[in-house]
């Protein structure tokens, strides 16, 4: 049995949800919340497997209810549910550990094969919202290139390993990812220190960090 928490501060959609849910013998919905603050209340009084999470609600938005959820509760999967499909809530709540992302118009039994798939560790993003990440994202990334090449006279390909290494990737991720020699990975890194003005890794990326943001 899936415990489901929903979190929706209109009565009449949370409701709504409920008689879907409730239709699957493989659910229990434990709770309903109507805003952030209650959600999190819920979440310690019922440890819910699945939340469906709303984006815009009164007095603790969805996005950073999301967070403290997965804080205190990283097992309880969230998965957001809302009418707006805009890039920068997508975005947050995926990097806050949201496991995916559905409009309000899904269809019931595809709602329901969402939460089962939530639960079982899958990442729910429908076509449209995942084609707003990857433009978000190739945005996010031509700004950040331009911006390296410009401020430490990178190569495309340093700056490509540059994006990676501000990104977190090890020196053997970077080297498997780009198909390169240990050897040539650590020769290429060593050349973006240089470059940037850095010793090491966590001083490349405050420099990197600082170029951005300037």
């Amino acid at each position: 049995m899936i415990k489901v928490l929903i979190v929706d501060d209109q009565a009449i959609l949370a409701d709504g949800i409920k008689s879907v849910l409730s239709s699957c013998p493989d659910f229990e919905v434990v709770g309903i919340a109507y805003d952030g603050f209650t959600a999190l209340d819920a979440v310690d009084r019922y440890a819910p497997d699945v939340v469906l999470m709303d984006i815009r609600m009164p007095n603790m938005n969805g996005v950073i209810a999301t967070q403290e959820i997965k804080r205190k509760r990283p097992e309880t999967k969230v998965l957001i549910l809302t009418t707006f499909d805009d890039s920068d809530y997508i975005l947050n709540a995926i990097n806050y550990g949201a496991s995916g992302y559905l409009l309000k118009d899904v269809s019931a039994s595809a709602l329901i094969d969402a939460v089962k798939n939530a639960n079982a560790g899958d990442t729910i993003l429908p076509a449209k919202i995942a084609r707003r990440i990857a433009d978000a994202a190739k945005m996010v990334s031509s700004d950040r290139e331009i911006k390296f090449k410009k401020r430490f006279g990178l190569s495309d390909r340093e700056v490509e390993i540059a994006l990676m290494i501000y990104d977190g990737f090890t020196n053997k991720q970077i080297a498997a990812a780009l198909k390169l020699s240990d050897g040539t990975s650590r020769n290429y890194i060593s050349a973006i220190y240089e470059k940037v003005g850095a010793s090491s890794r966590a001083e490349a990326v405050g420099k990197m960090k600082e170029a951005l943001t300037s």
